[in-house]
């Protein structure tokens, strides 16, 4: 007698080779993955864009205290002209007590790739990321991010 392959499907009772998942069986499975793509693909991706703006506010917090450590050293906040370029570089109209770098690694973007907005008003200092569309104003992800009270 012949022995059978053991590779060869194997037949059922009715005679037949079970041939693996059925048409209506993948596509169950597949509707199912959609449905939970659909479901939480949403939320995860909205958790992103909220990160994007808390890294934003942790950055802006520790530019903050960096400039504090400059005015200590410096005497003074760093003009709008000179920026926060002067957290790193030290700037050509100071004449002594630098003692930066004030920042390690450089002066950071914002999350989504843009500078951050710096200004100096009667004293006070503020700090902006434009968010992701870069353009002022905005909700949620494109809502700015600033230091200012």
């Amino acid at each position: 007698m012949k022995r059978p392959c053991a590779c060869a499907p194997r037949p059922t009772r009715n005679g037949r080779a079970a041939a693996g998942f059925t048409l209506v069986e993948l596509l169950v499975v597949l509707a199912i993955l959609t449905l939970l793509a659909g479901l939480v693909g949403p939320r995860v991706l909205g958790q992103l864009g909220g990160a994007k703006s808390k890294t934003a506010a942790v950055q802006i917090a520790d530019l903050d205290k960096a400039l504090e450590l400059y005015k200590l050293d410096v005497g003074r906040f760093p003009s709008t002209e000179e920026g926060l370029q002067a957290l790193v570089q030290k700037p050509g109209t100071v004449a002594g007590g630098w003692n930066g770098p004030y920042l390690k690694g450089g002066l950071p973007n914002d999350p989504w790739g843009k500078p951050y907005r710096y200004q100096l008003t009667g004293g006070a200092v503020e700090i902006v990321s434009l968010g992701a569309d870069g353009a002022p104003g905005g909700d949620g992800e494109n809502a700015d991010v600033r230091n200012v009270k």
